[in-house]
């Protein structure tokens, strides 16, 4: 498992759009991360549908093939959906075995650049009450709750409850 300095290391991360044969590997990480992972049919309606989803991985100057520092390694994906003056979160998934190491408050980083580039003024997403870590990188972003969507998430399968879903956004400054 890499260590931060590692991790920090890589002075660019690598967003290449996500393609069919990337699925795969994009579903290793999201069925070990979350309770009701995105399904190969979610994904692919994704890609379909023209939402911006990227494959994340290390960019650097020598790499070390079979290591996380091998570019081939999935390190993280995101999925967008761009609409006329929003840029909506569908989705944002950092490898379990790289998790604590500031790979997404890059990514989220890069992805306010996007959104800045592109005169897209405002970035929202939902996240689940419970999931803490992802609640305080978004408050740490300064992602603001704007709303909440009631039974939003599957929350137990066996007895068909739901969990809220907070409603984060972040107005973003536009490039001139």
């Amino acid at each position: 498992m890499p260590n931060q300095s590692a991790v920090e290391g890589v002075a660019e991360l690598s967003f290449l759009p996500m393609q069919a044969p990337d699925i795969d590997s994009v579903l290793e990480i999201e069925g070990v991360s979350h309770l009701h992972p995105w399904t190969k049919g979610n994904f692919s309606d994704s890609l379909a549908a023209g939402h911006w989803a990227y494959c994340i991985r290390p960019q650097v100057d020598q790499m070390v093939k079979g290591s996380y520092l091998d570019p081939a390694i999935l390190w993280a994906y995101c999925v967008l959906f761009p609409a006329v003056d929003e840029l909506h979160l569908l989705n944002i998934t950092v490898s379990p075995k790289l998790r604590k190491l500031g790979l997404g408050k890059r990514i989220m980083s890069a992805i306010e650049g996007v959104s800045a580039q592109q005169n897209i003024p405002r970035i929202i997403l939902e996240v689940r009450p419970s999931n803490l870590a992802a609640l305080g990188l978004y408050q740490s972003l300064g992602y603001e709750q704007i709303g909440l969507r009631k039974s939003y998430y599957p929350h137990n399968p066996e007895t068909g409850s739901r969990e809220d879903a907070i409603v984060m956004a972040k107005s973003i400054k536009l490039e001139s």
